[in-house]
Order: structure tokens, then C-alpha cells, then sequence
């Protein structure tokens, strides 16, 4: 055998005899091996290796279980994918359940069964291989159209698709959704996915005066007005040959939507206090969390000019609405925060739980917020409940639904389980078909027969 090859295996063991026992019972693996917390954190950061099992009482005190526990939560740092298997006495149950809910990937108690740490051992190798291949498969994989969205919502992967499909035509469109449900993030992957050269430029209709709107959309030239002291380029002519974001277009003021509705007829422009005409050729894609339908019927809105931003019309679900994605967005957003802190997070039981439950009137923004605080709230590596801050919900009214047809209503609760299990497991294939007591080439067959895809930005 080519010893080269072999997995790495640590064996964190003050024990000499016990440390021995283990290198023969798992003599496919080269056995690295140490006897206390420094050279055992050593020994890990050189070889890294997959797996490691350890006593948690360790010198300078045996007897205390301090310096097991230090140095678990130290090699997870390190590696966070790392499987460590627990060691411990017959009636140590407390400390062994313990260093599970740190993070450990599993415990045995001594005296230890050849065949049931071997098995054990294997298993956990397996779970690291499937995981770094996983993670692999994911980078490798092209990002898409939408590379910044992260979804497995079926209603979500239609607005995506939509969004692609639309992308290379000139068509104006309107996004529809809640505050916070991602209607930018859209507009630029919409923008990224089309044929145009130039910038992407947004503007928040509400954000801005009404007094000072016209000259930021139009522009201006020298001496206009009060304080004009140079000609000043808008936001149209800075899109030219790009995309022009309209935000919150509902709160767009009346005088405006007739000179914006002219501009889309025309497709030319005259600064403030200018009178050459400017040709301008950019792609409008507008955004709204209103109902500009009872905006035109109160006669706060033009019906001409929403026809003339609504040639596509798309409708984003809010987060609630959208099975598994709170938690999927989860733990990408508690990826990002790791990474700025240079640590290593992971949400608890609980926390995953308080998530999937939650409302998010707020969507994936008031989502981002909470994970963002929790984050820096948290103790150690795990984010709890706790940490989250999360207030209860109202309970959801049960939806109306009369399709009792059995096949329909099993196919959906097949979709609804297999997109939450795969959400909790965070895309882990192997933790999603333990989660749903599956093989993992059953829960393949049911991804494939569901036609359920993931959809993971960057």
C-alpha cells in the first residue's frame, strides 16, 4: 500500500497503550499522534487531516475536561468541516453530548470496539470526502445568469428565469414585491445578463425631494437655477447605453411621470434650463413595493406611463412565501460574516428552527440584519436562539386549498420536506438524506423527479 495515500487520521491520546490500539484498528489510515492540547493543535494545523479522535481529559489535568474542550473548539476554528470523534468514560455522557453540541461529529465511550470505532471512523471520512466534493461541484459550477441570488424556491426559480429571458431584449420591466425582497439585486443581474455596455444606474424615487428629483434624473445646465454653477450631467444621460434602475416608482411626483413618460416615447431629454435635445439610449427597468393599480384609480399614478414600464411585468414572492430560502440565505449571509471576521460560525438546532419559523416581514433584508448581529453577538462558534433575538410571530392562518388529489398533495409534501432538508443541511446531500431518513441515491431520484434545482450566487 502506498502510504502516501492514505487518509490522515489524529489520535489525541495521553494514553501510550490506548494510543496504540487505535493505530491498529485503523491501519488504513496514517495515524498521527499527540498527547496534549499544543502539539495535538500543532500536529492538526501541519497535517490538517480529516478526521481526529481525542480523549477530552488531556495534561496538565487529566481529571478536567478544560483542555479537551479548548482544544475541540480550537481545530474547529481551523477547520470547520474537521470530524472529530469524542473518546470518553462510561459515565461521562454530559461532557461527550456536550462536545456533540460544540460541534463534534460523534463520541464512544471506552473501552473502545475495534469494529465500532472503525466504522465509525469510516463514516466520518465519508461525511468529510462527500462535503469537500460538494463544496468542489459548487465553485465549479457556472453561476448563471443570476449568480448573485440564492434560492431553491420553485416561484423564486421562475422569477429568475423570467429575468434571463428578458435580459437580452431592450423591453422595459417592472419588479413588483416587498420591501426587502431582493427587487435590485434583480435589476442587476438583469442588467449583468443583457447585451449593454454601459453602467447600471439606480435611483430611489423616495429617497430623494421632489424639488431636487427632476435635475438628479435630467440633469442640468450652467445657471438653471440658484447654485447651478457648472453643467451637471443626470442620472438618464449617465446610464447611456447601460440601465436605468427606477426604485419605489410609485412615489414618483405627477409632474415628473409626464416628463419621464415623453423621455420613453421619445427616448431624448433636455436638461434643466437647456434646449438641445439629447438622444439617450438606455434600458429602463423600474421597482415598487405599491399597488399602482389603486394608485391610478386614485389618480396618484398615469395609466399611460404604467403602461409603458409594465411591457414585463415580474412579481417577486416575499421571503415567507419561499420554502426553504430563509435558511439557505441563512447560512450563506452567516458565510459572508465568518469570512469578514476571520472565524468560524455555525447556527445551532434551535437557531435553524427560530429561522425557518420566523415571518420576515423585513425579508432578505431584515433577514441580513438579524444574521449580521447575531454574528457578532455570538459566543464562540454557534449561533443560538438566543443569539438571534428573534420576537415570536403571529401564527400563520392554514392556506385554503382544495386540490385533494392525492398524487398533487404527496408530490407537495415530498417538495416541502426535500427543499427544508436540504436548506437545514445547508445543500449537504449526505446530511439531508439523514435528515429525511433516505439513501442518498433515493434523495438524488427525488431531486430529479421533483425537478427541484439550486440556485447559489456567489
Amino acid at each position: 500500500m502506498n502510504l502516501a495515500k492514505r487518509p490522515q487520521l489524529l489520535v489525541v491520546e495521553d494514553d501510550l497503550a490506548l494510543q496504540k490500539q487505535i493505530k491498529w484498528s485503523l491501519d488504513r489510515f496514517e495515524s498521527i499522534t499527540a498527547a496534549d492540547r499544543e502539539s495535538a493543535l500543532a500536529q492538526f494545523r501541519r497535517a490538517r487531516p480529516p478526521v481526529v479522535t481525542m480523549d477530552l481529559g488531556l495534561p496538565p489535568d487529566a481529571d478536567s475536561v478544560s483542555e479537551g474542550f479548548r482544544l475541540l473548539q480550537e481545530m474547529l476554528q481551523v477547520d470547520p468541516e474537521v470530524k472529530v470523534i469524542v473518546l470518553t468514560g462510561q459515565n461521562d455522557r454530559a461532557n461527550a453530548l456536550r462536545a456533540v453540541d460544540l460541534g463534534a461529529y460523534d463520541f464512544l465511550a471506552k473501552p473502545l470496539e475495534a469494529e465500532v470505532l472503525s466504522l465509525t471512523v469510516e463514516r466520518a471520512l465519508r461525511l468529510y470526502e462527500l462535503q469537500r466534493e460538494n463544496a468542489r461541484l459548487r465553485e465549479a459550477a457556472p453561476s448563471g445568469l443570476m449568480g448573485d441570488v440564492i434560492t431553491r424556491d420553485a416561484k423564486m426559480l421562475r422569477v429568475c428565469r423570467t429575468v434571463e429571458k428578458v435580459a437580452p431584449s431592450d423591453a422595459t420591466v417592472m419588479l413588483l414585491g416587498e420591501s426587502g425582497t431582493g427587487k435590485e439585486v434583480l435589476a442587476r443581474g438583469l442588467h449583468q445578463a443583457s447585451r449593454r455596455t454601459g453602467r447600471f444606474v439606480a435611483i430611489n424615487c423616495a429617497a430623494i425631494p421632489e424639488n431636487l428629483l427632476e435635475s438628479e434624473l435630467f440633469g442640468y445646465e450652467r445657471g438653471a437655477f440658484t447654485g447651478a454653477s457648472k453643467t451637471t450631467v443626470g442620472r438618464i444621460e449617465t446610464a447611456q447605453r447601460g440601465t436605468l434602475f427606477l426604485d419605489e416608482i410609485g412615489d414618483l411626483p405627477a409632474a415628473l411621470q409626464a416628463k419621464l413618460l415623453r423621455f420613453l416615447q421619445e427616448r431624448i431629454i433636455e436638461r434643466l434650463g437647456g434646449r438641445q435635445e439629447i438622444a439617450v439610449d438606455v434600458r429602463i427597468v423600474c421597482a415598487t413595493h405599491q399597488d399602482l393599480t389603486a394608485l391610478i384609480k386614485a389618480g396618484r399614478f398615469r395609466e399611460d406611463l404604467y403602461y409603458r414600464l409594465a411591457e414585463i411585468v415580474i412579481d417577486i414572492p416575499p421571503l415567507r412565501e419561499r420554502q426553504g430560502d430563509a435558511v439557505l440565505l441563512a447560512h450563506a449571509f452567516l458565510k459572508r460574516c465568518a469570512d469578514e471576521q476571520r472565524t468560524a460560525l455555525r447556527f445551532s438546532e434551535d437557531a435553524v428552527a427560530a429561522i425557518e419559523r420566523h415571518r420576515w416581514s423585513g425579508n432578505v433584508r431584515q433577514l441580513l440584519n438579524v444574521i449580521k448581529r447575531a454574528s457578532i453577538m455570538a459566543d464562540g462558534n454557534r449561533v443560538t436562539r438566543d443569539d438571534l433575538g428573534l420576537t415570536p410571530d403571529a401564527p400563520d392562518e392554514l392556506p385554503e386549498d382544495d386540490d385533494l388529489d392525492l398524487r398533487a398533495v404527496r408530490e407537495r409534501a415530498e417538495r416541502s420536506a426535500v427543499v427544508t432538508a436540504l436548506a437545514r443541511a445547508d445543500g449537504n446531500i449526505a446530511k439531508a438524506a439523514e435528515l429525511l431518513a433516505v439513501s442518498r441515491p433515493t434523495l438524488y431520484d427525488l431531486i430529479n423527479r421533483l425537478g427541484i434545482k439550486q440556485h447559489l450566487g456567489t
